[in-house]
């Protein structure tokens, strides 16, 4: 098996390395979106919580209703519904730019959540320490909170990544390639079972890899 599977390997390198790409692609427009927007809006999640000094009920009760709604959707369902909005975005709801469309939606309001929960385990002296120091707000925010949290914001960002290469390979149903699409056109629909195998493979090795590094980075950010 292992021969043949070097066969294939060599035979489909060239599809192989496009499918990477794509996936690399999908998931880094993900990670990009989770941090320029779901940083902020999991952020604001917890100033606006109730018994935080910038709450405000009308404004928490929307934003967490739009992240719970998101968050709730099967992921399949919700690439479907959002084509419109794909079209909308980047002209075509095939391809995986578009592809890229719902796995950032969903990229937003699972890592917003993360980014509240994180920031929830920060001791509340933390703040009343920058408030009494006469912070402003964004300064309590970045030089307080998210130093605090720091570790807890990077592990939820690993978690969140692993989550995102799992969502990118079913992207083939809306012709967005990756990883999980050359699996199923070439190693499921041809029955060349090695090829799935060795697609399986990279999963796991990346997977494993972004586990690692995320793991160790939170470590040697945790001074606590």
């Amino acid at each position: 098996m292992l021969e043949q599977m070097m066969a294939d390997v060599v035979k489909y390198q060239s599809e192989i390395w496009q499918a990477i790409g794509e996936t690399f692609v999908m998931v880094g427009i993900s990670i990009l979106a989770a941090l320029l927007v779901g940083l902020p809006l999991g952020t604001v999640l917890f100033l606006c919580r109730k018994g935080q000094p910038y709450a405000n009920r009308l404004l928490f009760t929307v934003l967490d209703t739009f992240v719970n709604i998101v968050r709730s959707f099967p992921f399949l369902l919700l690439v479907v519904f959002l084509i419109p909005f794909t079209r909308l975005i980047v002209g075509t709801a095939l391809g995986t730019l578009a592809a890229a469309v719902p796995l950032a939606v969903v990229a937003i309001a699972y890592y917003a959540r993360l980014v509240e929960q994180s920031l929830l385990d920060v001791p509340r002296g933390v703040m009343e320490a920058a408030s009494s120091m006469g912070a402003s707000t964004i300064q309590m925010i970045v030089k307080f909170l998210y130093v605090e949290a720091r570790s807890g914001l990077v592990l939820g960002l690993t978690t969140a990544t692993i989550s995102f290469i799992s969502y990118s390979t079913v992207m083939g149903v809306v012709g967005g390639g990756g990883v999980g699409d050359f699996a199923i056109r070439y190693g499921y629909q041809r029955f060349e079972t090695e090829i799935m195998v060795f697609t399986i493979i990279i999963m796991i090795i990346l997977v494993q890899s972004i586990q690692f590094a995320g793991s160790a980075l939170s470590r040697l950010l945790d001074k606590r």
